[in-house]
């Protein structure tokens, strides 16, 4: 009740038999995908029967997701935050035109970036709405060869990821023109528009923090202030501390711009079934719900376009349940138990999955990309993901045959394509295993 009263002084004072990829309906990317193995694409087939009350903490959770309000000066080394200026260059670089970048373009990028204040802002701040986080201070693309396959759109190396609107974040400096800021969230690092945060002082973010919590559980809900201020869409893992609860309705603090960049705190009444107060238990019609909600995109590579990739997918998948992933596809694949599967044959890979697997609880990793098990079906192991799509290779020339969207699949998605290439198999690529929960 206390916290309730100084939140509210705050707010005064200022994604049987096998069917096809869409389940009822055959995927129209192609003409027909009768050599690609169809799975039955309904999340309930497989998760039936799981009834857990919880799988994580709300203080474990908290400790990751608010990690950038903890901390007094931003934990990222300057040289990894420079990763970019030295892997990219005239030799190796597209622009949006498709043709190589010019030496300017980076020399511009480097004086802009303005690493010699680099960690000497240090403050909390908060987004506004859902955000590119890029590597390097612009909205232009940077893409490999567009000749090759894989390479070119929607492949910009400079999207590193994008964070939802209203998400603690940690700033470290501004660009040499101050339209961008260089900033730290929970999962992720770089370069955003500087109109697009407001700073917050450290006693609000504490304030922030004490109160109880509610999770999005939906996309894409507009949500307002004060009745019809519009101020950002929901997303999937967002939390917003809950001010009063009615039998409807949360009533939750949400952040708006006021001058200089500093924070305008308002209320918004959401309806409970966008918002779930605390984690959720994790049962099947949570899992089904959830899942079903995290794959309405198609995909996109760093979350581009406001979509999802093969690893911001299964974050966001398992936000609400309280398990904080980092954000890429490595990263991930180190968290809880991990067990190797390199040096194994297939054969020895199907059957390790099988024996240690725990489903929608287990990931399985191959370089550059990772999938979620959901157990097996008909005996095969069943794995959801979101892919771009499948490689193939005739002779010695190399292509890709464009799926774009999360699919239920097996290990060997694509097997049955004329061109597949089996070398690049999900399953003979696979390199390790780990259950999130142990």
């Amino acid at each position: 009740m206390k916290l309730y009263y100084i939140i509210v002084c705050i707010i005064v004072f200022s994604g049987c038999t096998q069917h096809s990829l869409n389940s009822s309906k055959e995927i129209d990317a192609k003409k027909s995908l009768s050599d690609v193995n169809y799975v039955y694409q309904d999340v309930s087939l497989y998760s039936e029967g799981i009834e857990k009350s919880f799988i994580s903490t709300q203080e474990k959770f908290e400790e990751q997701y608010f990690r950038p309000w903890r901390i007094d000066k931003i934990g990222t080394s300057k040289e990894d935050a420079m990763w970019a200026y030295k892997l990219f260059n005239p030799t190796n670089s597209y622009g949006e035109n498709l043709q190589p970048i010019s030496q300017k373009f980076f020399d511009d990028i480097l004086e802009n970036s303005n690493f010699s204040a680099f960690s000497t802002l240090n403050r909390r701040a908060i987004t506004l709405k859902e955000l590119n986080i890029r590597a390097f201070p612009t909205q232009k693309p940077v893409l490999r060869d567009p000749s090759l396959a894989g390479e070119g759109f929607p492949f910009d190396y400079m999207q590193n990821s994008t964070i939802a609107a209203n998400k603690p974040i940690f700033v470290s400096h501004y660009s040499k023109d101050r339209e961008w800021v260089f900033i730290e969230a929970s999962f992720a690092y770089g370069w955003v528009k500087a109109r697009d945060i407001v700073f917050i002082k450290n006693k609000y973010t504490e304030i922030w923090q004490e109160a109880q919590q509610a999770y999005f559980i939906k996309d894409d809900v507009p949500i307002y202030a004060n009745g019809n201020r519009f101020l950002f869409k929901s997303k999937v893992g967002l939390m917003l501390p809950i001010i009063q609860e009615g039998s409807k309705n949360y009533k939750v603090l949400t952040i708006s711009n006021f001058k200089d960049s500093q924070a305008l705190f308002m209320r918004s009444n959401i309806p409970k079934k966008i918002l779930h107060k605390g984690i959720l238990k994790f049962t099947s019609e949570n899992i089904n719900n959830i899942l079903n909600e995290v794959s309405k995109v198609n995909y996109g590579w760093g979350g581009i376009y406001g979509q999802r990739d093969c690893s911001s997918i299964l974050r966001d998948f398992f936000t609400p349940f309280g398990i904080w992933l980092p954000r890429n596809s490595f990263m991930q694949s180190k968290v809880g138990k991990v067990i190797s599967l390199e040096n194994m044959s297939n054969k020895e890979k199907i059957k390790t999955i099988k024996k240690y697997g725990v489903a929608f609880e287990t990931l399985l990793y191959k370089k550059g990309h990772i999938v979620l098990y959901v157990g097996t079906y008909n005996d095969e192991v069943i794995i959801f993901h979101n892919t771009w799509g499948i490689k193939t290779k005739k002779g010695s020339k190399e292509g890709r045959y464009i799926i774009g969207k999360p699919i239920f699949s097996t290990l060997e998605l694509g097997d049955k394509l004329e061109d597949f290439d089996e070398d690049a198999s999900i399953l003979t690529k696979l390199k390790s295993m780990n259950i999130l929960t142990l």
